[in-house]
């Protein structure tokens, strides 16, 4: 399983200074949606990173897609969270709370 991050290219840099392959550059919202949904088709993606304010830009529909998605799990950085706490995310993408 790989991770990719969506985002601007600011957002991206330092994940890709941290080794992170598959990131992909999207200034804007159309971008945004084309690169997410390219990410959605790649099975070897596990987890897509994305920042909390780009979540926010994207269609309700595609949003709800990522909020309810377990493979790839959604972690959005930063701003809100979609209403679910990183703890929740790891507990459904995992099948375990880790914190037990």
């Amino acid at each position: 399983m790989e991770i990719a991050v969506v985002g601007t290219g600011e957002f991206i840099l330092g994940f890709r200074l941290a080794g992170v392959r598959k990131t992909y550059a999207a200034e804007t919202g159309e971008r945004l949606v084309e690169q997410i949904n390219r990410v959605l088709q790649d099975r070897d993606v596990g987890i897509l990173v994305l920042k909390g304010s780009d979540m926010e830009r994207i269609p309700l529909r595609l949003r709800t897609t990522l909020e309810n998605s377990v493979k790839p799990t959604v972690i959005a950085i930063g701003g809100e969270e979609g209403g679910l706490s990183m703890r929740e995310r790891i507990k459904r993408s995992v099948g375990v709370d880790l914190w037990k």
